[in-house]
């Protein structure tokens, strides 16, 4: 394998990690509002680190260029949707958890 084959994969497997962590704290962590934390930043890091690693397995620079393109786009959506699920949460009543 070559370097660039190389790195490719451990952006990948990075980006595994990441999706990993990100369902891990949707499953364990106690509210809404905190388990978004954990989704969109976890989520918006992985899909970051997959498509560099995509981005550089392209076989044109045309394609990589589309790669780049799309994770901005995914992170002004995830923030939109995150913010609007933690506003709805806030009008049903929905209160964060006070730790002591």
């Amino acid at each position: 394998m070559t370097m660039l084959e190389w790195t490719s994969a451990a952006l990948l497997v990075a980006g595994g990690a990441f999706f990993l962590a990100g369902t891990l704290g949707l499953l364990r962590f106690p509210d809404v509002y905190s388990r978004l934390h954990a989704l969109t930043k976890a989520d918006n890091l992985g899909l970051g680190f997959i498509l560099a690693g995509l981005a550089l397995q392209a076989d044109s620079v045309a394609a990589a260029l589309k790669f780049v393109l799309i994770w901005p786009l995914v992170l002004a959506a995830s923030a939109a949707v995150s913010h609007a699920i933690a506003r709805r949460a806030r009008q049903n009543g929905i209160r964060p958890i006070q730790r002591p």
